[in-house]
């Protein structure tokens, strides 16, 4: 699966969260049970109105938690390893659950609400995530390069927990804290730049910018280095 392709929009993968149901008038904390529900895939209510009615029922958090734990534990553990991420997962839902007054219920999709708070724990472990990307990049071996300018732009599109080791999980380690972010939730939370925007709370443009840049430092730091770890074509 190429995870970073320029898209604009989330593609359909097996990480990425069922269709969200269409928005019905009873949606909100005194909804009904079937409110919420329809006819896409899983039928499942939305996230918004799960937050809703945990203001009044906080069991009906649960289920969000159900939904989302797993991919957010992927990506914690991607990014500090999976010691850490039990625990920064945890978190991550505290933290929604006390601050859930101020989620946005015209937003139905709490994904980029959770990868924020993620992200922003992350930051308090920089230097665990550093440390397991320079492990990483000592597990590698060794390969010919290629040549070309489209080498950058390979690589983000292979930035892969699977593939991450060696001169690209260096590269990695070496990117600013603020164009990593950027990077991961696009190509590990396989969130859109509209979606990742509203996770960092940054302009769309930004968004561009930053991931524009990780490219060009990819590519650079990369210019012939173990080119097996990026350029060999998905298997199905």
């Amino acid at each position: 699966m190429t995870l970073i392709g320029g898209r604009e929009r989330r593609p359909a993968t097996a990480l990425a969260a069922p269709d969200a149901a269409a928005p019905g008038a009873s949606d909100g904390p005194g909804a009904s049970p079937g409110a919420g529900l329809g006819a896409g895939q899983g039928a499942e209510i939305r996230d918004a109105v799960l937050i809703a009615r945990s203001l009044a029922r906080p069991e009906e958090f649960a289920p969000l938690f159900h939904r989302h734990a797993p991919r957010i534990h992927r990506y914690i553990a991607q990014r500090l390893g999976p010691d850490a991420a039990e625990d920064v997962m945890a978190e991550t839902f505290l933290v929604a659950f006390r601050s859930r007054h101020r989620y946005d219920p015209g937003r139905p999709d709490a994904r980029p609400w959770l990868y924020g708070i993620a992200t922003n724990l992350i930051a308090r472990h920089r230097a665990a995530e550093v440390r397991n990307y320079r492990l990483l990049e000592r597990t590698a071996p060794g390969a010919a390069a290629p040549s070309g300018d489209d080498l950058g732009e390979r690589v983000a599109d292979r930035v892969t927990a699977q593939s991450l080791h060696g001169p690209l999980a260096g590269a990695l380690a070496a990117l600013p804290a603020r164009v990593r972010n950027v990077l991961l939730l696009v190509a590990w939370a396989d969130l859109s730049y509209e979606e990742v925007a509203e996770a960092l709370d940054v302009p769309v443009g930004t968004v561009r910018s930053r991931l524009h840049r990780a490219r060009r430092r990819l590519r650079d730091a990369l210019g012939g280095s173990d080119p097996t770890l990026i350029a060999q074509e998905d298997t199905p």
